[in-house]
């Protein structure tokens, strides 16, 4: 294992008992130019509570796949109450290159959220695959088709057009992520909006097709974007506290 990402919360108690173990386990008859390296997405995205374990899974393999062990933020120096030379364990306090070697890079993942949510993991690269190229017109896998407007009679338009453009025969060579990438990208985003998903050309059509008639569909979901109101952003902690601090909000 090359790297852990750890809990990391920044208290005196924890983080103590956290890189204990790690120097003990890990840290042992390690060579000191290859030591474990120690990291925390929570000193970029703060406890994400039920989304910690997963974060910190997304954080590695992330890692991996660019080849560098980012920097952890916010350490002024190593925590006092942590023996460091007990083992062959660093802090990531810079990024650093995660070079390719002649075995798979490995990283440990110790991420507690709200009770039900912790990941312990660890995490190998994964051989590399070569994709075969894809065939012009052929599948290219799900993509989100997203359409907005002012109104649901102008939404259901939308889709029209949108369907004449997929089903005029000189336009079957588009590209289904090329479309999807410019209606993201290149149209405002209103109220109604709707979301058809697909994963090839007839599957779009099919979809397009029932959200411009008004029909219910498997690939369609359709809503409003409510934007009345402010945005509150409430750290309620765990526990009873949320039903009150949330209904006096509110």
């Amino acid at each position: 294992v090359d790297a852990v990402e750890g809990h990391g919360t920044g208290t005196t108690l924890g983080d103590p008992i956290e890189a204990q173990a790690l120097l003990a386990t890990y840290g042992q008859d390690r060579d000191p130019q290859l030591p474990l390296w120690l990291g925390s997405l929570k000193s970029n995205i703060g406890h994400a509570q039920a989304a910690a374990g997963v974060a910190g899974i997304i954080k590695m393999v992330q890692a991996m796949r660019h080849g560098v062990l980012p920097k952890t933020l916010h350490v002024d120096q190593p925590s006092t109450k942590v023996d460091w030379s007990a083992g062959a364990v660093e802090l990531l306090t810079q990024a650093r290159p995660w070079p390719e070697t002649d075995r798979p890079r490995r990283a440990a993942v110790s991420a507690f959220g709200v009770s039900g949510t912790n990941a312990h993991v660890i995490i190998e690269q994964a051989p590399p695959v070569e994709s075969a190229p894809r065939e012009n017109g052929g599948p290219e896998g799900p993509v989100a088709l997203t359409l907005s407007a002012k109104s649901p009679e102008a939404l259901r338009a939308q889709a029209g057009r949108l369907l004449d453009l997929l089903e005029t025969g000189t336009d079957h060579d588009l590209r289904l992520s090329d479309i999807a990438y410019a209606l993201v990208n290149s149209r405002a985003a209103l109220d109604q909006r709707a979301v058809v998903t697909a994963t090839d050309h007839a599957h779009a059509v099919a979809g397009l097709e029932a959200l411009s008639l008004g029909e219910p569909a498997s690939n369609v979901v359709t809503g409003t974007a409510d934007t009345d109101g402010k945005t509150v952003f409430v750290f309620p902690g765990q526990g009873s506290q949320w039903t009150g601090m949330g209904a006096q909000l509110l």
